[in-house]
């Protein structure tokens, strides 16, 4: 039986939109649903929708999924550099 506290949205990412682009396809490949949160505005105006500047749209994944997204991203970062 599932906790409903698994289900709860978690913020794993945030960036630009290409960043959070390549983020999500990384995600989706590792089979771990996700959606974007602050997608249009934080495009638009990146400064309306929270700190960070340009890097506001974010990648939210269900906690149950939040362990297994985080090591992906460890990973995306750690390549990137």
């Amino acid at each position: 039986m599932q906790n409903k506290m698994d289900n709860e949205p978690v913020i794993v990412f945030s960036g630009t939109a290409l960043e959070v682009s390549m983020v999500k396809s990384i995600l989706d490949d590792n089979e771990i649903a996700s959606y974007l949160r602050d997608e249009y505005i934080g495009t638009i105006a990146p400064w309306y929708s929270g700190g960070g500047g340009a890097g506001s749209v974010k990648i939210v994944v269900a906690a149950a999924d939040s362990e297994k997204a985080l090591k992906v991203i460890e990973e995306y970062n750690r390549n990137i550099k």
